[in-house]
């Protein structure tokens, strides 16, 4: 007598998505947000935040070191404001206010007394 095979239990839920690791980190290093990476992945937003926040932590980071490093070229080739900015930003330089303080003293005189009126 021949056993019968139990029928293989039905998967619930939704299909896995394949999700590539790279492509999340690519979409974070040019600054899509969270939902953006979903969106253009086809995935739910929490898919993305809970199993690949190091990917995109990373993105962001390459992202930040990137545009850090262009800003830095810029200014080193003689982009005055960012010159400035940078200056302001990692050197603690700040631009010089002239503040004016004014004292008046200031007379109320004293009201004359109410007429009263008769009624």
């Amino acid at each position: 007598m021949a056993r019968r095979r139990k029928p293989e239990p039905r998967k619930r839920g939704r299909p896995k998505a394949e999700l590539r690791k790279n492509s999340v980190e690519e979409l974070a290093a040019r600054g899509c947000t969270i939902e953006e990476i979903a969106g253009i992945l086809g995935v739910n937003r929490d898919t993305v935040s809970d199993n690949f926040s190091a990917e995109v932590a990373r993105g962001r980071n390459r992202l930040a070191e990137q545009l850090r490093g262009r800003q830095v070229d810029l200014a080193m080739n003689g982009s005055v404001p960012l010159l400035i900015w940078l200056g302001k930003q990692y050197l603690g330089q700040r631009e010089k206010t002239d503040a004016v303080v004014r004292e008046e003293v200031i007379t109320i005189e004293e009201l004359p007394p109410k007429v009263q009126h008769d009624a």
